[in-house]
């Protein structure tokens, strides 16, 4: 050390970082990031004071091997005495995680903020005083003057990104010597020509159908420009183009208003890997994140090369101009406390997000997903888009939390002629035995049928003849689905037989084209996301495709009674189901037999609003779970899987490795974890992590058998 200099961080090589100069350079970062949502002045205090703890003696002592101490408190002890609470919260959590608020009854030994803001004045802080002879911290203006507890604990959560991502950057490119290659990518303005490029030989359109879809997509390019940042729906049929129709509008939109990136936000991973791809096939490699638990990544290996680690870093803290993500990692994001999920939170400031498959938002957590969405409109200079071909009915609730952006429908109806988009002829067949349906299927040479349980999967499948038959679940692990999609679609192209029993989760953007498909009876939105599955090129005449809806011979799953319901209700009062009417009334129909608790199952929101509850960040995380089943991974070693288990077994531990592993596992519930264990079917690693052991209760057709008999399962 040299002479007093304070320092805050010594590199590997010996070099130091004084506290001042990491103070300074982490305040302009946070400042610069949060200037985007109009708090550069609390961006500028919280990154000033965040390491103000470390001028006491004890933190100079921990940078030569002593014990760890508290430096967090203290800079969030001078936030509040400067009168910004909410900054003082980002200080307080930019280690250990946002925590709860607590009360005035706490004391000074508790976690909570209430807590730790006693221990200042008790004197159990190490004097760090010395922090007033290098710099002094600004005075700032209220951030949102009358502004409620739920809308400050969403705006503490963005500013605490702020921080976090900039002390991480300052820390890294000190410790690095230099700043780390991240994200960037080309600018909005150079990817909009890289689409209009793409699209310029669509036109003029060959085809009824393609002019169809190119009205859908010039009005797209025409609101995007229109349009100010605000709130919207893209209600188009299957097959309309939504997915570049989207990207259309979202380019041209930030490029007309200044916004920094566009977010997809999509329910399921094989969304995701089909839109990541098309979008990387129009604007390039380098310039999609594709940020989800089963995305392959090498940057933690030796094989590693630039652009991946680039694509790694970005993923961190959603540096890129495009980022393609869950909305489990969406949303349990905007309600998390740890640093690690906050991070990328203030790079959705000014962006255009887009909500593919609207109508997925879960149910459970409706309200406090709706609350985000609103919050980002309102505040945060965020254009939302709820993009489907089945328009959930949320303006209700839009509404209640932000009445002046009323949602706008970028494609009104007669922006195309949806008779044109008509593809299919829905046949109502009643109730059918098993038997029944599978004569039925076996007399098709081209059907899919998709049903409500992995049983009634198996046990259907199991009637078809061998020739040809498929069968899809998630008890089959990824790579092992793609496969056999890809032999499904190989085969339907060259008109070889294909019977396919399938769950559900073939029925959201899984990109097959049967002439001919039969859905159980299920919600609405299951049934017409089924029936974009038939005949989705358009090839053939509506009347040659049906989908046919069936009653199985058992009882369908207590999920799907409401849904059921509300379909009956709404076939009672409309003739054709994929009307833009039909679906918005199911969809009423729908919430209201939920009733408005269900909606909020976790009580999410009331605990932020209510007043006994001061900022609980921390209770919120444990709660807020778009998953709530707890299941468990089990690694399966066929294929590339048998290669990744064995790097497991040598002690191998990454990012990258348990990513590749993802696409070689299945998730099953608790339960079904400890059945396999039991009956001495799993390898358990030191770290909890399970490896099938007898891969004969792996089926080439059947996936991961659940089905014990005296603790014992074999496919025969």
């Amino acid at each position: 050390m040299n002479g007093m200099q304070r320092l805050a961080h010594i590199s590997e090589d010996g070099r130091e970082q004084s506290i001042l100069e990491h103070l300074t350079g982490t305040a302009g970062l946070c400042a610069g990031f949060a200037a985007a949502f109009g708090a550069e002045e609390q961006g500028q205090l919280a990154g000033l004071a965040h390491d103000i703890g470390k001028y006491s003696a004890a933190f100079q002592r921990r940078l030569a091997g002593g014990p760890k101490v508290d430096h967090s408190t203290a800079g969030a002890f001078e936030c509040l005495k400067c009168g910004q609470p909410l900054a003082a919260f980002a200080v307080a959590g930019h280690h250990s995680g946002l925590p709860d608020g607590g009360g005035q009854g706490d004391t000074s030994d508790q976690p909570t903020f209430c807590g730790r803001m006693k221990r200042g004045p008790e004197g159990k802080l190490e004097s760090y005083s010395a922090w007033t002879e290098e710099l002094s911290l600004p005075t700032c203006s209220p951030v949102f003057p009358g502004q409620n507890q739920a809308e400050g604990m969403f705006f503490t959560r963005m500013l605490y990104s702020c921080l976090v991502d900039a002390d991480f950057l300052d820390t890294e490119t000190f410790m690095a010597g230099a700043p780390t290659p991240r994200g960037s990518g080309e600018t909005l303005n150079v990817l909009e020509q890289k689409l209009l490029t793409h699209i310029s030989g669509w036109f003029p359109p060959q085809s009824p159908l393609n002019e169809q879809r190119c009205a859908v997509l010039e009005r797209c390019l025409e609101q995007g420009e229109a349009q100010r940042p605000g709130l919207y729906t893209l209600t188009i049929p299957t097959g309309g183009g939504k997915t570049v129709a989207s990207l259309a509008f979202a380019l041209r939109h930030a490029n007309t208003h200044g916004l920094r990136r566009i977010i997809y936000v999509v329910p399921y991973t094989s969304i995701i890997e089909q839109n990541a791809q098309v979008f990387r096939n129009i604007l390039g490699e380098g310039n999609v994140l594709e940020h989800h638990s089963g995305v392959l990544c090498a940057a933690n290996t030796e094989e590693a090369s630039p652009a991946s680690i680039r694509l790694e870093k970005a993923a961190e803290n959603w540096d890129m101009p495009v980022v393609v993500t869950t909305a489990v990692q969406f949303f349990e994001s905007l309600y998390a406390a740890r640093s690690s999920s906050c991070r990328k939170l203030h790079n959705i400031a000014g962006s255009v997000v887009i909500f593919d498959e609207a109508q997925m938002l879960p149910i459970p957590y409706l309200r406090p997903c709706v609350f985000a969405i609103a919050q980002l409109v309102k505040r945060f200079r965020v254009s939302a888009v709820l993009c489907t071909a089945t328009q959930p009915a949320l303006n209700d609730i839009f509404h209640e939390f932000v009445p002046e952006f009323p949602a706008v429908e970028l494609c009104p109806q007669g922006t195309y002629q949806k008779d044109l988009f008509r593809r299919i002829t829905f046949r109502q067949a009643g109730k059918r035995s098993w038997e029944e349906l599978s004569e039925e299927l076996n007399r098709l040479q081209h059907v899919l049928c998709i049903v409500n349980s992995r049983k009634n999967a198996q046990e259907l499948f199991s009637r078809l003849e061998p020739e040809g038959a498929f069968h899809l679940s998630t008890l089959m692990y990824p790579a092992h689905r793609k496969a056999v999609l890809d032999e499904i679609r190989a085969r339907l192209k060259s008109g070889l037989t294909c019977r396919v029993v399938s769950t559900s989760l073939i029925e959201a953007g899984v990109d097959v084209d049967f002439p001919a498909v039969f859905r159980e009876e299920a919600g609405l939105d299951s049934i017409l996301q089924a029936a974009g599955r038939c005949n989705r090129e358009g090839k053939r005449p509506p009347e040659e495709c049906p989908v046919t809806i069936f009653q199985a011979e058992n009882t369908p799953p207590p999920l799907f009674a409401v849904p059921i319901a509300s379909e009956k209700e709404t076939m009672k009062h409309y003739d054709q189901p994929d009307s833009q009417e039909a679906v918005a009334y199911y969809f009423q129909c729908l919430l209201n037999m939920k009733g408005p608790e269900a909606l909020d199952q976790k009580d999410i929101l009331p605990l932020m609003q209510e007043d006994r509850s001061f900022m609980p960040f921390r209770t919120v995380d444990e709660r807020f779970h778009l998953i709530d089943s707890a299941t468990r991974a089990v690694c399966i070693p066929r294929g590339d899987g048998k290669a990744l288990g064995d790097c497991l077994r040598n002690g191998e531990r990454s990012r990258s490795l348990f990513r590749e592993l993802g696409q070689y596992s299945v998730s099953v519930y608790e339960n079904h974890f400890q059945a396999l264990w039991s009956a001495g079917d799993l390898e358990l690693l030191d770290d909890g992590t399970a490896i099938l052991s007898n891969v004969e209760l792996y089926s080439e057709t059947m996936g991961l058998s659940l089905e014990a008999d005296n603790g014992k399962a074999y496919f025969v």
